[in-house]
C-alpha cells in the first residue's frame, strides 16, 4: 500500500438556508493534515496471498449491505471514519448515519468546536463517547450539552478517562452526566467526585464493564452501583477512595480487579457472587484484605502476598480452595515450607505463578520433607517462576518440581536481565532434567520483559484475557 500526499480539502458544502433540514457535512478541512491511504494500482503491485483468480478491479467493499459499513466505519478512529466522507457521495452518507466513535484525543486541538459540529451533523445513533476527566472539571456545561445530543442515543459506551494533569481536588459530577444509563454497556469514569444522591435511583440495565479509577465514592453508592448493574460481568476499581469495605454481592460478576492507594488497606469482601471467576488484586505491594464466602466459580486468584501465614489464607477462604486452578503468589522469597503449604489448601490447582523479590538461601529439602513428599499429589501443570537468576537457591527450589511434579507440562523460568545461551545450558545442567518426573515436561527460559503483567491491566475489558499473569 502506497502512502501518497494528502488529497486538497474538499470544501464544506453550505447549508441549504434556514430552512433546510440537510445537516452541516464535516470536511476533512476541520482533521489534521496527514497521509491518505490510496488503494494500490494492481498493475505495479503484485496480489495478496490468496488473490490469485480474482477478477482484477473489483471493488468488493463497496458491494456490502449498508449496515455492515456503518459498523466497520463505527470501529474505526474518528479521524479515520470522517476521512472516509471522501470516498465517495455514499460513504459521505454513511460516516453521518453510522453509529458514531467519538473519541476526544484522536480530534485536533479545536476539539470542542468540532465535537459539537459533529453532533449537529450526525443522523445515527452513538456507539463510542471518549473524553478526558478535565472536562467534568472545567467545562461540566460543554458536557452536558453533548450528553443531550440526538446524535449520542443509545450510547453503548463512555468513557472520562485519566487526565495527567488533572487537579487534586475532584469535581462533583451531576446526576445529568448519567442520564444515557439505560443504553451504556461499557462504562469508565476517572478523577470525580460521586456524591450519594447521584445513584438513588441510578439504574444500567445493560452495563457489562465497569472501571471506576481515582474517583471518591461511599461505601452506600458503590453498593448501590453493583446493585444497580443486573448483567455487570467485569468491573475494576482502580485507586478509588471513599470506602473502607466493598460486599461483592452480584449474580452477575465473572471478573473482579482491585489496585489501591498507598495509604488504603480496604476490605474486599465476596459475599455471593455465583459466577464470579477471576478476583485480581493489581498490585502486589499496597495492602488490601480480601475475604470470600461464597463464590462456587472461582477459578483464578492472585496477586497474593505472601506475609501470613497459609493456615490464615485458608480460614479466608474456607469454602472456595477446591476450586482454584490458576494462582498467582508475590512473597519475598521462595520455600518448599510454602509450596507444601499451598497444595494442602489449593488441592486442585494447576497453574502456579511465584513472584520473589530475592533468591533463597540454599534450600535443603530433601532430608526436612522426605516423608512428606513421598505421599504429596503434586497436581500442577503449569508453574512459571519469576524473576529467576539462577543462583544455588533457586535452582533447588526449581528442583522440588523437577523431581516431584508428575504431571508437569511446562516449568517457565522468567530470568531477570538477559537469558544467553550458555546462561540456559548451565541451567539445565544443574537442574538435572534427565532427573525429571514428568517425561513429558517442558522447560522455558524467557526474559522477564516477554510478557505484560498483570499490573498492566488498566481497563474491564483487560480482566477477561485469556491469562491475566502473561499475555
Amino acid at each position: 500500500m502506497k502512502m501518497t500526499e494528502a488529497a486538497p480539502p474538499s470544501k464544506k458544502r453550505k447549508s441549504g438556508g434556514p430552512g433546510s433540514s440537510e445537516p452541516e457535512e464535516i470536511s476533512s478541512r476541520e482533521l489534521p493534515a496527514a497521509a491518505v491511504m490510496e488503494v494500490p494500482d494492481s498493475r505495479t503491485q503484485p496480489p495478496p496471498p490468496g488473490a490469485e483468480g480474482l477478477e482484477e478491479g473489483v471493488d468488493y467493499i463497496s458491494g456490502l449491505p449498508d449496515a455492515v459499513l456503518g459498523d466497520i466505519i463505527s470501529l474505526l478512529p474518528t479521524r479515520e471514519g470522517a476521512r472516509t466522507q471522501t470516498l465517495a457521495s455514499r460513504w459521505r452518507q454513511l460516516w453521518r448515519s453510522a453509529p458514531l466513535n467519538l473519541d476526544y484525543d484522536d480530534l485536533p486541538a479545536e476539539g470542542d468546536a468540532l465535537i459539537a459540529q459533529i453532533l449537529s451533523a450526525h443522523t445515527g445513533s452513538g456507539r463510542r463517547l471518549r473524553i478526558s476527566a478535565n472536562h467534568l472539571c472545567h467545562e461540566p456545561a460543554t458536557v452536558d450539552a453533548w450528553l443531550r445530543s440526538p446524535a449520542l442515543s443509545n450510547l453503548q459506551e463512555l468513557e472520562f478517562c485519566r487526565a495527567a494533569n488533572h487537579p487534586p481536588v475532584l469535581p462533583a459530577v451531576a446526576a445529568s452526566t448519567f442520564r444515557l444509563s439505560s443504553s451504556l454497556c461499557v462504562a469508565t469514569i476517572s478523577q470525580c467526585l460521586l456524591s450519594d444522591g447521584i445513584f438513588e435511583t441510578l439504574h444500567f440495565p445493560q452495563l457489562k464493564q465497569l472501571m471506576l479509577e481515582e474517583v471518591s465514592i461511599s461505601e452506600g453508592s458503590l453498593h448501590r452501583v453493583i446493585a444497580g448493574c443486573p448483567v455487570l460481568e467485569s468491573m475494576l476499581l482502580n485507586r478509588s477512595t471513599g470506602f473502607k469495605c466493598v460486599r461483592i454481592c452480584s449474580p452477575s460478576l465473572r471478573a473482579i480487579g482491585v489496585r489501591v492507594r498507598s495509604f488504603q488497606r480496604p476490605k474486599i469482601i465476596v459475599e455471593d457472587a455465583p459466577y464470579l471467576e477471576r478476583l485480581l488484586r493489581l498490585d502486589v505491594d499496597e495492602g488490601l484484605d480480601i475475604s470470600v464466602i461464597s463464590a462456587p466459580n472461582l477459578e483464578i486468584m492472585g496477586c497474593l502476598p505472601y506475609k501470613r501465614p497459609i493456615q490464615g489464607l485458608c480460614a479466608v477462604f474456607p469454602t472456595v480452595l477446591h476450586t482454584i486452578k490458576t494462582l498467582s503468589i508475590y512473597v519475598f522469597y521462595s520455600s518448599v515450607e510454602m509450596v507444601l503449604s499451598f497444595m494442602s489448601c489449593f488441592p486442585c490447582l494447576e497453574k502456579l505463578y511465584i513472584e520473589q523479590d530475592v533468591s533463597p538461601d540454599n534450600i535443603s529439602w530433601r532430608r526436612k520433607h522426605k516423608r512428606h513428599i513421598r505421599s504429596l499429589d503434586i497436581r500442577l501443570k503449569t508453574i512459571v517462576l519469576k524473576n529467576y537468576r539462577g543462583v544455588l537457591g533457586d535452582v533447588n527450589f526449581a528442583m522440588f518440581f523437577v523431581l516431584h511434579a508428575k504431571m508437569l507440562e511446562l516449568l517457565r523460568f522468567k530470568v531477570q536481565g538477559g537469558c544467553r545461551n550458555d546462561f540456559i545450558a548451565r541451567q539445565r545442567s544443574l537442574l538435572q532434567l534427565e532427573k525429571r518426573a514428568s517425561r513429558d515436561a517442558r522447560f522455558e527460559f524467557t526474559c522477564d520483559t516477554d510478557h505484560r503483567k498483570i499490573e498492566d491491566i488498566n481497563h474491564a475489558r483487560d480482566l477477561s484475557v485469556a491469562d491475566p499473569f502473561e499475555w
